[in-house]
């Protein structure tokens, strides 16, 4: 099979089954989308959710969080993992966007990417989901089950995930594809046991086919 074979079946299965893939974060505008991806750098959605509600209540806009105390936004977010840093950072993003973008989200990479605690990865996520821009973000659900599934072949880095992903991806789909991998690394490809019993994907999973279908046949002694 080739790669390009592979991933017209990855995307026909998951416009199949999940065509309305898009962030479990919960946000209303592309502010709070903003707070929570900054927040849910090595922390899980369920937890930067039950977290940002008092966030947003408090602070409703950039202008309200550029004048956040320290103490006063860390005790909203000390569940949250690095709570000290996220707390600089979010403060930090804020007064640029009051200073530099008149409290507006800039909307494109190299903007975003110039904020307090916004890297490569954050700024990819908000453009792709607010503007659906073909922009890949890559954590380490996409760059697993990319690498299980050999939608990627020696990729060692995140820029290189991305790099291949957006080569073999129709344009079309990118700024989808983050969601559809990132879900099915949460749920179904997860780190330690995946559970291929229940994934669709294994006709064409290099893992499966390479690890898991030869284990089986080890431990039946057919081989």
């Amino acid at each position: 099979m080739t790669r390009k074979e592979r991933f017209r079946f990855v995307i026909d299965y998951f416009q199949q089954h999940a065509p309305d893939a898009d962030t479990e974060l919960l946000y209303d505008n592309p502010y709070q989308l903003l707070v929570a991806v900054v927040l849910s750098a090595q922390c899980t959605d369920k937890r930067v959710n039950m977290t940002t509600p008092a966030i947003f209540e408090k602070y409703p806009d950039p202008i309200a969080l550029s004048q956040a105390s320290y103490e006063d936004l860390f005790a909203l977010i000390k569940s949250i993992s690095y709570p000290g840093n996220k707390t600089r950072h979010l403060i930090g993003m804020a007064k640029m966007l009051v200073e530099k973008f008149n409290g507006n989200i800039p909307l494109t990479v190299d903007e975003l990417i110039q904020l307090p605690g916004v890297g490569r990865k954050t700024a990819h996520v908000i453009t792709s989901v607010v503007d659906k821009q073909p922009n890949m973000a890559v954590d380490t659900h996409v760059f697993r089950v990319s690498a299980r599934i050999g939608l990627t072949i020696n990729a060692k880095t995140p820029l290189a995930t991305e790099k291949q992903l957006v080569k073999y991806l129709p344009i079309e789909y990118v700024h989808k594809a983050h969601h559809w991998l990132i879900l099915h690394g949460r749920y179904i490809c997860v780190a330690r046991k995946p559970k291929c019993h229940l994934c669709g994907l294994k006709p064409v999973c290099r893992f499966y086919q390479k690890v898991v279908l030869l284990n089986d046949l080890d431990r039946s002694g057919k081989v």
